[in-house]
């Protein structure tokens, strides 16, 4: 029996072309069909894979919440089968320069600048933070978001780059930026050496995943699975593929760590609209 997976996955950069192409190349190697399909944003992915337009996303963590929230108001269900090693237990932080505020409780009538207005890592996670420690954004602090590539859902490095930046020349009082980041920003001089502390952290979360909804051909997604964990990152023919999609091992996939994000789109009202649009508010 020939098993075939069509993709969809987002073109948050370039590199996605090459990403995919990679895939496909070792996958016919392998006996599975492979495609993909690319879009512009998240949330049409999401509404495009409920329409059936292909069988397995590539899916942010808010993308996941979305599609999850729509297949259980549509009496279906979502499943998340694989991640990288690289998607769990991430944190993000809350920057301030050396001389600035000394705890959280400072930050109140300061300026925050943060990524995308529907980044997790830079925007959604820190302010959940911020205000499970009491400090509601707008009302104790003025979030000034640095809006780059939004339905990307800070998928690239731009507006995280662009709030880091903002604090070093004193536009901000602190910058949100997932761990990650401050440690390449730091090593790339966007973060002058010294220049920068980190005053809160986020509990850690959990990234994009591979995402399934029932209906799918189970014999087609296992073989896909069995593949993807059967790769080996000291096997020099699969290790360039890994590097490009920034990953060691390929790991079952898990939802526990959605619970913060969950909380923050909860707490900010993010997902009525889109889940209106769908049809599963």
């Amino acid at each position: 029996m020939t098993h075939r997976i069509v993709l969809g996955a987002v073109a948050y950069d370039p590199k996605v072309v090459t990403i995919w192409d990679g895939f496909q190349r070792f996958f016919a190697l392998h006996g599975l069909e492979f495609d993909y399909v690319l879009y512009t944003n998240y949330e049409r992915q999401v509404e495009q894979h409920f329409a059936g337009a292909f069988d397995v996303a590539w899916n942010s963590p808010l993308a996941w919440i979305e599609a999850e929230r729509v297949a259980r108001a549509r009496g279906r269900k979502a499943r998340a089968i694989a991640m990288r090693d690289t998607d769990c237990d991430l944190t993000s932080v809350v920057l301030v320069r050396q001389e600035g505020p000394k705890t959280p409780a400072d930050l109140r009538g300061r300026v925050i600048g943060v990524g995308a207005s529907d980044s997790p890592q830079a925007t959604l996670l820190p302010l959940e933070h911020l205000a499970s420690l009491g400090l509601e954004p707008g009302r104790d602090f003025e979030v000034r978001r640095f809006d780059v590539l939004v339905g990307k859902h800070g998928d690239h490095v731009g507006g995280e780059r662009l709030a880091a930046q903002a604090l070093v020349r004193g536009e901000v009082d602190a910058a949100c930026v997932i761990d990650g980041n401050h440690l390449a920003f730091s090593a790339d001089g966007t973060l002058p050496r010294g220049s920068v502390r980190v005053l809160a952290q986020t509990g850690p979360f959990d990234h994009c995943n591979f995402t399934v909804l029932d209906g799918v051909d189970e014999g087609s997604v296992a073989r896909f699975r069995e593949l993807l964990f059967g790769m080996r990152y000291d096997d020099p023919a699969v290790r360039p593929l890994m590097d490009l999609e920034g990953l060691k091992q390929w790991r079952e996939g898990r939802t526990s760590g959605y619970a913060a994000l969950e909380r923050a789109c909860e707490r900010f009202g993010w997902l009525a609209p889109f889940l209106e649009r769908m049809g599963a508010a």
